[in-house]
C-alpha cells in the first residue's frame, strides 16, 4: 500500500497563536470553514492529543462524515489529525511557522494510505482527481481561516 500526499501552504497576516485558536476551535469551525457542514465533538475538554470529533463535508458532490482524532498537539506550532474509513488511513498535519510578529505560514499536509483490493485499485485510478479535490478543499479551508483571523484584534 502506497500513500499519496497533498501539501498546501498559505501566508496569513496574523500571529501563529490566533491561527492556532481558529484551527483548533472545533465548536466554531462550522462558522469558519465553508466546506464543513457539521461537527460533532465526541470528547470533553480542550483540544489536544486524544480529542475526537465527527466532521461532515461535501466532497465531489457527496456528503462524507469522518471520525477524526488528534495524535500530536504542539501548540501553537503543529498538530496532527488522523482518520480511518473503509480501510483507508488519513493523516492531516498542520504546521504554523511565524514569519514575523503578525505573519504566519500555515502548511497543511494531507496523506492517504488506500485500502487493498478493489477499493485500493479504484483509489489509485481516481488518484489525480481525488488529489485535486483535496488540494482545492485544503486551499479553501486555509483561505477561510485567513479571512477569519486577518486584521482581527487579538
Amino acid at each position: 500500500m502506497t500513500s499519496s500526499s497533498v501539501v498546501v501552504e498559505r501566508r496569513v497576516a496574523a500571529p501563529a497563536g490566533r491561527i492556532w485558536e481558529a484551527l483548533t476551535d472545533l465548536e466554531g469551525s462550522q462558522r469558519v470553514l465553508s466546506g464543513v457542514e457539521r461537527i460533532e465533538v465526541l470528547t470533553e475538554g480542550g483540544f489536544g492529543v486524544g480529542t475526537r470529533w465527527r466532521e461532515t463535508r461535501r466532497m465531489l458532490g457527496k456528503e462524507a462524515t469522518e471520525e477524526m482524532y488528534v495524535t500530536v498537539s504542539e501548540p501553537p506550532e503543529r498538530f496532527v489529525v488522523e482518520a480511518d474509513n473503509h480501510g483507508a488511513h488519513y493523516v492531516s498535519e498542520f504546521a504554523l511557522r511565524a514569519d514575523g510578529p503578525e505573519t504566519t505560514t500555515v502548511r497543511m499536509t494531507f496523506s492517504a494510505t488506500p485500502p487493498g483490493g478493489f477499493m485500493g485499485l479504484l483509489t489509485k485510478v481516481l488518484g489525480p482527481l481525488g488529489e485535486r479535490a483535496v488540494a482545492k478543499a485544503i486551499a479553501r479551508d486555509l483561505a477561510d481561516v485567513a479571512a477569519a483571523v486577518e486584521g482581527r484584534g487579538g
